[in-house]
């Protein structure tokens, strides 16, 4: 089939028909489907199909609540959109339990985000060094049109560095540029920056050097690795708190720090640990409206700071007290982007409390050691299936279109009978004969 021209230019009916004649043919419910999720209020619709090009329709993701979250002594209702089974209720029951044991506790450790200007050099170092150091004033003073909104609010710019990476690729050299964005997540704030950079630092290199030295732009981008806009959360408690006897307590509690002690040491482990960690993340992180991939990015960046894979969270004994802890890098925002066009987002804000960007880091890292400590609960104790296949089976019940008493039935029977596919089928299968 050859490619089509200007597809992006035909109207939504027209790129749907085109859909349904070359590729959908052998799918008879897909117009249907395709018009069921677009969503009636035209405004709404028309909002949604500006978010990115060639928009067909809405993919709906369930957007819940996780209630009863005690942080630093304040009351939380989270909001989370995810379509995983089990996420939501087993941050709501983590929520509970630990906010009988006096909730949980959190600290903004710093909020610094990077970008870099990359270019190739081939002349000598020290002159480099010395153009930059001329020149970096002119630097500063290029972006000010830029920065000026953001250092009325307390940010901007913190520093502007030349860095040697020549020893990892031949001429390659950075302009290592460090921001505060304050309530933004600050992509947008941070590229115009270090672009504008780029052309000052360019053409300036041209008058400077005068052909002596070749000086290249390659690129002008932020960075989602942010090891120093990090947060950390925690709860403790004494071990008898954690089982109906003192040595009950005992004994689950250095059980499960064993647990977190082989995610630390093992990566095999450290990705699956890490990844329930971003069970709870990602579903704040997508109901706020920021970016989870880049956040994704720079969580699992940090996990392998020290050249290892690793566990994010940690635990441990002393004096009898248990304590859970974590430590994550999150580059958020509260202002521009979603957080100011899409209504469940702003919905979800507003759930929050209007938190700012720092809060916001503080509520996601808590989602995240909630998510982690049910898991890893399970894990410990009736083992992770228990929980996930209780809601495998209504994802299957609701495919068989099983109705009210088919399911009543079917949870009770599986109450004391393994959940599998086909022993689910065989079962309604027989009652329907």
């Amino acid at each position: 089939m050859q490619a089509i021209q200007g597809f992006s230019k035909l109207s939504k009916q027209e790129k749907i028909a085109y859909l349904l004649q070359h590729y959908l043919a052998n799918f008879p419910q897909a117009e249907t489907i395709l018009k069921q999720y677009i969503n009636q209020d035209q405004k709404l619709q028309k909002l949604h199909d500006e978010f990115i090009e060639n928009t067909l329709t809405n993919f709906y993701l369930p957007f819940g609540v996780a209630p009863n979250f005690s942080i630093n002594g304040k009351n939380y209702v989270i909001p989370m959109a995810i379509e995983e089974s089990s996420v939501v209720a087993a941050a709501s029951k983590a929520a509970k339990f630990w906010g009988e044991r006096g909730g949980f506790k959190t600290k903004v450790i710093g909020t610094e985000k990077i970008g870099q200007v990359h270019f190739n050099f081939s002349g000598n170092f020290e002159e480099l060094a010395t153009f930059f150091q001329k020149i970096k004033p002119k630097l500063f003073e290029s972006v000010q049109s830029i920065t000026k909104n953001m250092e009325k609010r307390g940010g901007g710019i913190r520093t502007l560095e030349l860095v040697d990476k020549s020893e990892d690729l031949t001429n390659y050299y950075q302009l290592h540029v460090t921001f505060e964005t304050k309530d933004a997540m600050g992509a947008n704030f941070i590229n115009s920056c270090l672009e504008e950079f780029a052309a000052v630092f360019r053409d300036e290199a041209q008058l400077y050097f005068q052909n002596e030295a070749s000086l290249e732009i390659v690129m002008s981008i932020l960075s989602n690795y942010v090891p120093n806009c990090t947060v950390s959360a925690e709860v403790s408690c004494p071990v008898e708190e954690l089982g109906n006897t003192k040595e009950a307590g005992q004994a689950y509690a250095e059980k499960f720090v064993r647990a977190i002690n082989i995610a630390e040491v093992e990566p095999y482990r450290a990705v699956t640990h890490n990844k329930g960690i971003m069970n709870g993340i990602d579903a704040v992180v997508l109901a706020t409206g920021n970016d989870f991939r880049a956040i994704e990015a720079g969580v699992h960046a940090y996990a392998s700071r020290s050249g290892k894979y690793s566990s994010l969270t940690h635990a441990k004994i002393e004096n009898g007290i248990f304590t859970y802890w974590i430590e994550v890098p999150l580059a958020l925002g509260t202002v521009g982007g979603l957080t100011s066009l899409h209504p469940l987002v702003k919905l979800a804000l507003a759930l929050l409390q209007r938190p700012s960007a720092e809060e916001l880091m503080q509520i996601v890292a808590v989602a995240g050691l909630a998510q982690n400590f049910g898991a890893v609960n399970s894990l410990v104790t009736t083992g992770i299936q228990e929980g996930h296949m209780k809601m495998h089976l209504m994802n299957i019940l609701n495919q068989f279109e099983a109705n009210t008493d088919e399911r009543k039935k079917a949870v009770e029977f599986f109450k004391h009978n393994t959940v599998s596919h086909s022993a689910v089928v065989n079962f309604l299968n027989e009652l329907r004969n």
